[in-house]
This record gives structure tokens, sequence and C-alpha cells, in this order.
């Protein structure tokens, strides 16, 4: 017989239960008061944010054949249009961070688009296809994770992709693009998380032989309107746009297109861009559609076959 004295002793108590329940809010309902103000669904949204590399080692002493530059650019020169552009961006309340910290053999480091893809919960960190730019997308982690830019994913295993294969068109509708730039796997493991974050269309495009990105052939400057370079973008792209309303303006210039890079500008706020300069026959296909253009001289620059689109990582855009 078990005694009543037995019965009684605290350690023939049962253990209690938990008695809490988890928060059942969402990761993009805590974003804002646990981490930052940080989210883009949009290339056209006001730019509140944006992650710049300015280029300063990583420039001196590099073989423009080995990391697929044109020239060596000055150092002095591409410094000095760097930091004309990020004031252009303050002067319009863009709030501007920057990665401090790269290798010093990584002359690419600063196009930024190539190394993040912002989503509405935070940023995918790139696997760059080329071995000379593996490596770079560690030090946009580490400055991401400084300001408190939750990373949703950085591409694994045999994907790669680059940043600048995936472009926003709404809230539920995102371009990815292969080729020689991300692999199928890539852009399935960046497609996985967005359909998490609730886009519910994914076109598909395919970057042509010889073109690295998406920001080169097709550009978002309004709410409906894409300018496209015409040669390179797939009919399918086109009439998916179409579809939605948008009104495609094509690059009147080959050479604009190709060699200065003119599709590759940012949206500072819908109808409103930053493009590089010295691209006249662009710039007027825009402002007759009614786009603001603002144009800043990146020549040095744009030696390493990038632009402001390529060179600016957003963090945070409006609607």
């Amino acid at each position: 017989m078990v005694s009543e004295n037995y019965k009684n002793e605290a350690h023939d108590k049962p253990f209690p239960g938990e008695r809490w329940f988890p928060d059942q809010s969402s990761f993009a309902d805590d974003l804002k008061k646990n981490w930052g103000d940080w989210g883009v669904h949009s290339e056209t949204g006001k730019l509140k944010a944006a992650l710049l590399r300015k280029p300063v080692e990583e420039i001196q002493d590099l073989d423009p054949d080995k990391y697929r530059f044109k020239a060596k650019p000055s150092p002095e020169i591409a410094a000095r249009e760097h930091d004309e552009l990020a004031q252009v961006y303050r002067d319009h309340g863009v709030e501007i961070y920057y990665v401090e910290e790269t290798r010093s053999d990584r002359p690419n480091s600063y196009f930024l688009r190539d190394l993040m893809f912002m989503t509405p919960e935070g940023a995918i960190i790139s696997r760059p296809a080329m071995t000379g730019r593996r490596g770079e997308e560690r030090y946009v982690a580490q400055a991401l994770a400084k300001i408190g830019v939750p990373i949703v994913r950085t591409i694994n295993g045999s994907g790669f992709f680059e940043g600048a294969n995936g472009m926003w068109i709404d809230r539920e509708t995102v371009i990815l693009a292969t080729g020689a730039r991300a692999n199928r796997e890539g852009i399935e493991q960046v497609e996985y998380e967005l359909r998490r974050m609730g886009v519910t269309e994914v076109i598909y495009m395919q970057i042509p032989y010889g073109h690295a990105h998406i920001d080169g052939l097709l550009n978002i400057a309004d709410q409906k309107t894409a300018m496209i370079y015409a040669p390179q973008v797939p009919y399918d792209v086109c009439a998916a746009l179409q579809a939605k309303g948008f009104k495609l303006l094509e690059v009147p210039s080959n050479k604009e297109a190709k060699d200065n890079l003119s599709i590759n500008f940012v949206a500072l706020e819908p109808g409103k861009v930053v493009m590089p300069a010295g691209n006249p026959m662009t710039r007027e296909a825009l402002e007759a559609a009614g786009i603001e253009v603002i144009p800043v001289d990146i020549t040095e620059l744009l030696k390493g076959w990038g632009a402001i689109h390529c060179m600016t990582g957003p963090l945070k855009r409006e609607g």
C-alpha cells in the first residue's frame, strides 16, 4: 500500500504544461518592428533606401580581360562618378548604405544588383556564375546583416543566380531569367522563396548568348511602361507584359543600348528615372512617353559593362 505521505510528496506531482502558445503573426508582420523598414516588390515604387559599393582599391590594378571590363577605369574619376550618383539618390530622399569591405581582387564588386535580390521580406544573396566574382556576395551579406536587413536565403548547392536576373513586375509577378549568369536550380531556389511570400506568377525568360542580365534588355520606367531592346527580348515576355497592360517602348539605338547601356536605369519613383548620360535618343523616347529623366555621367564606371541599375541594390521601395 502506498502511504499518504508518499502521495503528497512534491516529486509526485505531474510536470506542468508549457502554458503558452506561439505568436502566429507572419514574418512580414514582424519585419518593421524587429528588423527595420525594408522590402521591395516593385521596380518603380518610390526608392527609400539602397545599398552601394564605391569602387576603391579593387579597381586600382585590374586586368580588364580577366574580369570582363572594356578597359581599365580611372579609380579617381570612377569614385567621383559614384559619389555623384549617390548624391542624386540622396537629393531624392534615398538613404544610402555602403558595402565598406570587399576583396581587393574583385573589381566587379560595385555591381550590387548582381549580388542580391531584394524581396518583401529581405534579401536573397546571389551566387555569382563567374569564378572572378565568387566571394563578392559574402561582403554584401555582411553589410546587410550589419544594418539589419534579413537574409532570406543564400543561393546554394549547384545553383547560381545573380540578382539582376530577377525583375519585379508587381507584387504578385516577377521575371526570372536563366542564362550564363543564372541556371535552373538557381532560379528555382529564388522562386521557392517568392511563392512563399505571395508571388503567384513567374514569367520565365531566357537570356541570349553573349548577354548577362535582364536589366540590359528590359527595364521598368513607370507602373505600366517598360523599355525593351526589341531584338533580344523574347516574344513571350513582351506578350506577358502587354497582357498586364504595359506599354512597351523600344530603345531607338543599338549603340546606346549595347555600348552605353541606356536601358540600365533606375526608377526613383513612378515615371522618374536616373539613367546613364550620353544617350540622347533613349532619353528622348522616354521623355516622349512622359518619363522624367535625370542623366548621370558614369563613363568610367561603364567600363565594367554595367550601369546604374547594376550598381544599385534597392533595400526599400514604397508601394
